[in-house]
């Protein structure tokens, strides 16, 4: 598959990198040729220094045989005449990112398509929802939902209160099935298990189980419910001015700003919110806005560091549930091993909707980013596949790989190793960056 990706910004990147793992013909476009240099030698892709919005540059690059133009730019209606000219170039599909939620209005999504603007993705938007999941199931450190919801992905820090700690997985597996053990996020590294591995203290193990057992899950854990409803936030961000734009009904927030222009452009733009002028790296301030006494503290502000260590410090305070915006992915695993809760990423959120785009052109497929090293997706097994010749023990699967679970017409199951996939099935996959392109193999 040809990829153009126009834009070397923070996301551009972080997609060109991924994507050069996965056997893909990747071009990476912008007018920036430091920004070029810097990724240039390291990864099997291709780089053009050239205009995004430019007619010849785009027929330099070869638009015209291209099955996935992504414009990634800061800028949003540079992204949209991009996607417009590539499309009227040839482009098979175009993905625009996008800064401003009116454009994800139906009616108006449905002129940006006729202009070339196939899918947007809005970074803000799905940091804002990913915050509202976090906090609508907040004794996980990740919550995601496959398959319309039949089946769901947890990550949870097992805490000595845990019934699994010093346990090997095919104990617990002889002992029940309602549940597979999919990854296990440990120091910086992440392990794709087999039976003989241990879970251990402070590990962040992802489950993959079906919506009957979650409850189950969460008590093996050690974790018990909380509901929240009085949510702090630092930082009065683009993050925060989209969450406080969806769910400032659902929430009693308060937020805390240093600048005061724009605390008083948040005061006016949103009055169901109470709006501080303060420093919150401050505990004093903390404090005096009686932190202790609310049940979410959300760290949104533009420094990954800040963030990391003003969840930590509202942790001290008591606060149930801690959330930060770690950008820096040089941080991401090492923030993952702290106490500090759910860890947002809005280059990961915005690369996970582009594969789902992107796998094979078939929309079908899920593919979810959710840790930096560790990938899973949903495939469905096509007739004479590699997938479906044996049950699963016989596979031979590749190292880094595990079958957790398959939706079969309207039910749902775990796999295990008496499991005989069947053409028709879709399964969700778990495997270690780079080594997808391998998974895709045992599935065409």
């Amino acid at each position: 598959m040809k990829i153009i990706i126009a834009g070397a910004g923070e996301v551009g990147t972080h997609l060109a990198k991924m994507l050069s793992n996965e056997d893909q013909d990747i071009i990476l476009l912008d007018n920036d040729q430091s920004k070029l240099d810097a990724i240039d030698n390291n990864y099997n892709l291709m780089t053009y220094n050239g205009s995004t919005s430019s007619f010849n540059t785009l027929r330099e690059v070869g638009v015209d045989e291209c099955d996935l133009y992504i414009a990634v730019t800061p800028f949003e209606t540079r992204n949209i005449t991009s996607c417009s000219i590539a499309k009227r170039l040839g482009a098979k599909k175009t993905v625009a990112r996008i800064d401003n939620s009116e454009f994800l209005q139906p009616q108006n999504g449905r002129i940006l398509k006729e202009v070339g603007a196939d899918f947007l993705i809005y970074p803000e938007n799905l940091a804002a929802n990913e915050i509202d999941m976090a906090m609508a199931h907040n004794w996980a450190r990740y919550w995601g939902e496959l398959h319309g919801g039949q089946l769901v992905l947890i990550g949870v820090k097992l805490r000595g209160e845990s019934k699994l700690i010093d346990m090997q997985l095919k104990d617990i597996t002889f002992a029940r099935h309602d549940f597979h053990v999919a990854a296990i996020k440990r120091n910086n590294e992440t392990i794709i298990p087999t039976g003989h591995d241990e879970l251990k203290r402070d590990d962040i193990v992802y489950f993959i189980t079906t919506p009957q057992f979650i409850d189950e899950v969460r008590e093996l854990c050690g974790k018990r419910k909380r509901v929240i409803r009085k949510a702090m936030i630092m930082g009065a961000t683009r993050i925060t001015s989209r969450f406080a734009q969806l769910y400032s009904e659902k929430y009693d927030l308060r937020i805390i700003e240093q600048d005061r222009a724009v605390c008083e452009t948040f005061a006016t733009r949103f009055p169901a919110c109470e709006v501080i002028c303060g420093d919150a790296r401050d505990i004093e301030v903390l404090r005096e806005n009686n932190i202790y006494q609310y049940d979410a503290f959300l760290a949104l502000t533009d420094s990954s560091e800040t963030n990391i260590l003003s969840c930590l410090t509202a942790k001290e305070f008591g606060v149930p549930k801690t959330i930060a915006d770690v950008e820096n992915l040089q941080f991401f695993s090492q923030a993952e091993n702290l106490n500090i809760g759910t860890i947002l990423n809005k280059k990961l959120l915005a690369s996970s909707r582009i594969f789902k785009v992107l796998l094979d052109a078939d929309e079908s497929n899920e593919k979810f980013l959710m840790l930096a090293d560790a990938e899973v997706a949903e495939m469905q097994a096509k007739p004479d596949s590699k997938i479906t010749k044996a049950p699963v023990r016989n596979l031979r699967l590749p190292f880094g790989m595990t079958l957790a679970a398959l939706v079969r017409g309207e039910s749902c199951e775990l796999i295990s190793g008496q499991t005989h996939i069947e053409p028709g099935d879709y399964v969700v996959v778990f495997c270690l960056s780079g080594t997808f392109s391998k998974v895709q193999k045992w599935f065409s």
